[in-house]
């Protein structure tokens, strides 16, 4: 069994250790050590990484029992060698750990929501709760949060003897048996965790909630804590600085500018579509039923055929882009077009389909092989009037 030295003292940055095993393993080599100041990937938490000696330290596992260090160069058994863990990276998960346990017991003391869910990815912490919450209930959360980190209260880890822990009540996603390594945080929370965490509260700096979804029959809530938190407010600043002065508005009028430009976009976006109708039905009085057009969206495409199908009464086709990269779209106020487009896709690396009166897709081919596809299909296509 190797002793975890982060279990008593999360601060722990090097220690000696002897070298118990060094296996060959895919992508280098297990090794075992006597006590180790490495957290293996677990609960959530990510490992620590770092060196052991002259060998990196590229990812820490456990079987519950032996804990299991994945090197990129062999270490000499019996020996003993010195471990280094990469502070910033477990300084960042002890913030992340220790703020979700804070936010987890605000949540379950206001509104019974378990934690059901818990992972320390990037840029943020998610965590899910048994139940869904609503923006004002996390938004109160966060706040009694963020006051109990300023409350900088001590953070407690210890195991307590059988008869203790039977009389004690605690949160735990499952039931536990033998030893169990409790964390309290004052009058917050107290629940069972094996993770790492920082000596005080205030340690954590600060709790930002970012975003929440549904999430089976909950909520998923992304968050950060201490300085990641600081990083990603500071980037969505910069970017809201940079949006504010494209659109000639203070930072804290952003939202109201973009909004007034997606209103303006609709409006031209509707004045477009009616001058491009007025266009097509010009258009279409040329009688033609295969027609070739410039580049253009494929809703464009599409009422562009359905003006010419109204205009002639027949069969007519669109093929709007150039050789290589065409949108189409065929209509017929009578027939059926699916057998077609069928061939039109198997003859010219096309997809897409529809209904019987309308198809619609895309193709790679020049116009030269479409108006010779359609000259092979001239039962199927009038020729143009």
């Amino acid at each position: 069994m190797t002793q975890k030295l982060y279990e008593t003292d999360s601060y722990v940055q090097t220690f000696a250790a002897q070298v118990l095993a060094c296996t060959p393993v895919q992508g280098g080599f297990a090794v075992v050590l006597d006590q180790t100041a490495f957290f293996p990937e677990g609960g959530g938490q990510p490992c620590d990484t770092g060196t052991l000696g002259a060998a990196r330290v590229l990812a820490v596992h456990t079987d519950g029992t032996t804990i299991t260090h994945t090197t990129d160069a062999p270490l000499t058994v019996g020996g003993t060698v010195e471990g280094c863990i990469d502070w910033p990276a477990r300084l960042d998960a002890m913030q992340q750990h220790t703020g979700e346990h804070i936010l987890s017991g605000t949540l379950h003391r206001l509104f019974g929501a378990e934690n059901v869910g818990f992972h320390i990815g990037t840029p943020y912490v998610r965590m899910d709760t048994s139940i869904p919450l609503t923006a004002a209930q996390l938004a109160q959360a966060e706040a009694e949060a963020n006051a109990a980190v300023r409350a900088d209260t001590p953070v407690r880890c210890w195991v307590p003897d059988p008869e203790t822990l039977a009389h004690t009540e605690y949160r735990s996603k499952k039931a536990l048996t033998g030893a169990v390594r409790l964390v309290q945080f004052g009058d917050i929370d107290l629940c069972a965790c094996c993770g790492t965490h920082v000596a005080r509260t205030g340690e954590i700096g600060l709790i930002k909630l970012f975003s929440t979804t549904h999430f089976r029959g909950g909520s998923r809530i992304e968050m950060a804590c201490g300085g990641r938190a600081l990083a990603v407010l500071n980037a969505l600043c910069a970017q809201n600085r940079d949006i504010s002065v494209r659109l000639s508005a203070k930072p804290v009028q952003t939202a109201a500018a973009v909004a007034r430009l997606a209103s303006e976009r609709t409006e031209a976006q509707q004045r477009a579509a009616a001058l491009e109708d007025r266009l097509f039905a010009l258009l279409a009085q040329d009688g033609q039923t295969l027609r070739f057009e410039p580049p253009m969206p494929p809703e464009s495409v599409r009422r562009l055929a359905d003006a010419m199908v109204r205009a002639n009464e027949a069969r007519s086709a669109v093929f709007a882009g150039q050789d290589g990269a065409w949108h189409y779209a065929m209509a017929d106020p009578s027939g059926d077009l699916r057998g077609l487009v069928k061939r039109l896709n198997a003859a010219l690396q096309g997809r897409g389909g529809g209904k019987p009166g309308f198809v619609q897709g895309s193709l790679a081919a020049s116009r030269t092989d479409i108006e010779a596809f359609f000259t092979a299909e001239s039962c199927s296509m009038p020729d143009p009037a």
